[in-house]
């Protein structure tokens, strides 16, 4: 069956010059020429994808969007903006409410042709990510009846794309379900009240995050805010609740997996507090050795001084000097901004 691409643009030569690239490119089309007569197209036909324009009549593309994302079937359809350039400092907004891409007014065909095959791929490849994200939930029995609902609910649900530096939730926010990392890298701040900032957890691909405010019902603590340009889903606050209630014994383990995360934490925190400087860099460092954190390779750690101070709760200043007498020591290794471990188990005995 030929994929569906549902066009919502209130101009009439570009939403049919679209229209005729893509059905020359073997793709069923359905035309809107408004807001509102798009969510009644999507809503009944439930198109494999959607391109809509921001700035329209009746409804603009914001508006889509949102009414869009408050009905499971189309809350997963990918979501393409067609923005002007005037409106280009705006796309954020769209970004950060949902939206997978944006084109920018005009664009030619293969732009086109590449954007749509680009999300339709990454829509397709999402069954196989969550096949592997479930091997690490392994523990949750596979033969409960629970862990086939579990895997369906994820594998049904869509793709966000946020740049780097995007925040995903804010301290003081009320938890809208459980995050779940495709790719890139994620970072929890606390602000304290003189406004230095506290990095409280980075998390990798396969990592679940909004843990905590999400089991105890209380708002977030925390801000999350992408370190590279991220992909992740999320999990619905009411698809999480009913799963938990209606299988038990799936909600116990998945609780007391999903609780590892905070106790590794809280340990961290605790260590930190009481260890000399040098110590605590040293447990930094082998904390953030996880292959996925380093966000470069196996060997190389990517993290600005900056940040590294803020989860160590120490002066930047002080990071600086030392992992200059660490480098001297020969117990790592720098270069320009990254750092590899290049003896582990002398940093390992100064850590202990």
């Amino acid at each position: 069956m030929k994929p569906c691409i549902l066009i919502i643009e209130d101009n009439t030569d570009i939403r049919e010059s679209a229209a005729e690239i893509l059905s020359l490119s073997n793709y069923t089309v359905l035309q809107a020429a408004d807001g509102k007569a798009g969510v009644e197209t999507a809503l009944k036909e439930l198109p494999d994808m959607i391109l809509c324009d921001i700035m329209m009549p009746v409804l603009d593309g914001y508006g889509v969007l949102h009414l869009l994302n408050k009905t499971p079937e189309t809350a997963i359809i990918p979501f393409i903006f067609l923005t002007a350039k005037a409106e280009r400092p705006d796309i954020r907004k769209g970004m950060e409410r949902g939206a997978d891409d944006y084109l920018t007014k005009p664009f030619d065909d293969l732009e086109l042709l590449t954007a749509v095959e680009t999300q339709l791929s990454k829509k397709n490849q999402q069954v196989l990510f969550y096949s592997a994200t479930m091997n690490e939930v392994g523990t949750l029995a596979v033969n409960e009846s629970g862990l086939m609902e579990l895997q369906l609910s994820i594998e049904a649900l869509r793709v966000r794309n946020i740049k780097k530096s995007g925040t995903i939730y804010q301290d003081g926010d009320t938890p809208a379900g459980l995050y779940v990392i495709i790719s890139g890298r994620c970072k929890t701040v606390k602000i304290a009240d003189d406004g230095r900032e506290l990095l409280t957890g980075i998390f990798c691909k396969d990592d679940f995050f909004g843990i905590s405010s999400l089991l105890s019902g209380d708002r977030y603590t925390e801000s999350a805010i992408a370190m590279d340009d991220m992909h992740y889903c999320l999990l619905p606050k009411n698809a999480v609740e009913e799963l938990l209630s209606r299988y038990p014994a799936i909600g116990t383990k998945f609780i007391k997996l999903l609780s590892a995360n905070i106790q590794g934490k809280e340990e961290q925190l605790i260590q930190m507090a009481y260890q000399s400087v040098r110590k605590r860099m040293a447990l930094l460092l082998l904390s953030l050795s996880k292959p996925a954190l380093t966000g470069v390779s196996e060997e190389w750690l990517q993290l600005s001084r900056d940040e590294m101070a803020s989860m160590a709760g120490m002066a930047t200043e002080t990071v600086s000097r030392i992992l200059s007498d660490f480098t001297e020591e020969k117990l790592i290794e720098k270069e320009k901004k990254l750092i590899r471990i290049i003896s582990r188990p002398r940093l390992t005995s100064l850590q202990n």
